[in-house]
């Protein structure tokens, strides 16, 4: 099965990347039928190169996109749809995420109680506006 995907070049820490055309259970540093362009995250405004007649041609011959080159395929324009989900989170992190989330709200809500209990504390300063009309 052929498969649109991306081949990181670059320095490192200094990641850019390859739109190309290679067999699924290949890796992609082992050599590619076809380059369909590049992407660079690293640049601000990012930087997509795309060879939108080719990525065309490859699609219609049946060539699947990888989740990633999916969605900046859908961000380009030139396939319709929805984006995939390209990032999955294991459970054991989703765990840690969790209590985090609930660390969080327990201590807001404590923030909440404080601040409203601060607020019953103090006396409205009223009388000092009705003095300014009086004179």
């Amino acid at each position: 099965m052929l498969m649109l995907r991306l081949q990181r070049i670059g320095k490192t820490k200094s990641p850019s990347y390859r739109f190309i055309v290679s067999e699924k259970h290949k890796d992609t540093q082992a050599g590619s039928l076809e380059i369909l362009g590049q992407y660079d995250p690293t640049k601000n405004p990012k930087i997509i190169n795309l060879k939108e007649d080719r990525i065309k041609h490859w699609l219609a011959v049946g060539a699947q996109p990888s989740n990633t080159v999916n969605n900046l395929l859908v961000n380009a324009g030139i396939i319709t749809g929805s984006k995939k989900k390209s990032v999955s989170i294991s459970k054991k992190r989703r765990i840690k995420l969790n209590e985090k989330a609930g660390q969080a709200k327990e201590a807001k809500a404590k923030e909440v109680k404080e601040v409203g209990q601060e607020q019953e504390v103090k006396p409205v300063e009223e009388p000092k506006a009705e003095e300014k009309k009086e004179e």
